[in-house]
């Protein structure tokens, strides 16, 4: 994957050249399907108001998702109490300049994300006001995966990511850091995708753990909120889709549709709490279908447990420079886009904001 043409064909607006200078720092973390989207057969319905528990908010994310939920955890540590990181490095790592990329993920032999560097810049920017108070994470719930055989985010990049969090004061009791599964490249879901070690798309495997299929999903939701009730296999609540251009320009990169779970009880009052699960690169609705909002184990999880799945969505665009769905962890969006108001980081905001508003 560190070249284009581990991708399969271009795409007519990848050219050589110039573009493969600099855009081939950032392939290397992204997933070509190649594969067309599978038709959900949603019809689009405004973002419902449910009046959900605005304490109870937290994020996840695989790869470009990882470093969007770190950004967001970050820069929202006042209402954000819990993420989960899948191969993602440290807050504002490339300082935005998409050079810095596979210094991020890892890719430079010697060199590896600095820490302390990216912890100054957050502290920075919460005296200034632009985000919150980087001491509000010494109360919030952090789960880290690397898998052994990722090839794509290697594992010093997320060790520089834990790094982080212990320097920003997160106690050790509330950061857990899973680096021996010999998995890919990948979210690791109980019943679908490829085997463990796969660096490929759709970038969902399923690994085993002492004998168990391993429920990433399930493990770092219950390290965030605690113990939950077992995953229903039976969904009772509702697959939607919403016009996501309501909060988000195409300026911004993202879709004009996304997606949100929400189980039966939230629909009818029960005060339930908000996951925002990041997609990765080249794993939005437009190039994988479904893969990563309904055969992944997140619904399940959250059908039993009264959780509200936010799915927002990137795709891949050419202005804004983004060719791969992925998630604006450089800065492709502005310079604030590690912000509270950058462009998707407000538009995601805005989003939980309608959740939790009354109907």
């Amino acid at each position: 994957m560190g070249n284009i043409n581990d991708c399969g064909k271009p795409r007519s607006t990848l050219r050589p050249g110039a573009f493969l200078a600099v855009a081939a720092l950032l392939l290397v973390i992204v997933a070509c399907s190649g594969r067309a989207r599978a038709d959900s057969k949603l019809v689009a319905v405004p973002l419902p108001a449910l009046a959900a528990d605005p304490l109870q908010t937290s994020v996840s994310g695989l790869s470009s998702g990882a470093f969007m939920a770190v950004q967001y955890q970050v820069a929202y540590s006042a209402s954000v109490i819990g993420a989960g990181v899948v191969a993602g490095g440290p807050y504002y790592c490339a300082a935005g300049n998409l050079l810095n990329a596979n210094i991020c993920m890892g890719q430079v032999p010697g060199v590896a994300p600095e820490p302390a560097l990216m912890l100054a810049a957050a502290k920075d920017f919460a005296a200034l006001g632009l985000i919150d108070a980087v001491g509000n994470l010494r109360k919030r719930r952090i789960y880290l995966f690397s898998g052994t055989k990722d090839t794509l985010v290697l594992q010093k990049a997320v060790d520089s990511a834990v790094a982080f969090f212990k320097q920003a004061g997160v106690p050790d009791a509330s950061l857990l850091y899973l680096n021996q599964l010999p998995a890919g490249h990948a979210l690791i879901t109980p019943s679908f995708g490829n085997d463990c070690g796969a660096n490929a798309a759709p970038y969902i495997s399923h690994c085993s753990v002492g004998g168990q299929n391993y429920d990433q999903p399930g493990a770092l939701l219950q390290h965030i909120y605690g113990r939950l009730k077992p995953p229903s296999n039976n969904l009772g609540g509702q697959l939607i889709a919403f016009k996501q251009s309501e909060f988000a320009s195409a300026e911004t990169g993202m879709a004009d549709e996304a997606f949100a779970y929400i189980p039966q009880a939230c629909r009818q009052g029960s005060a339930c709490k908000i996951h925002v699960a990041f997609h990765g690169c080249t794993q939005s609705a437009k190039t994988v279908g479904n893969d990563f909002y309904q055969k992944t184990s997140y619904n399940s999880w959250a059908d039993s447990n009264n959780i509200v799945v936010l799915y927002p969505q990137v795709n891949a665009s050419v202005a804004p420079f983004n060719p791969q769905d992925c998630w604006d962890w450089w800065g492709y969006t502005g310079a604030n886009y590690a912000q509270k108001a950058g462009p998707q980081m407000a538009a995601v905001s805005a989003m939980i904001a309608r959740l939790t508003s009354k109907p």
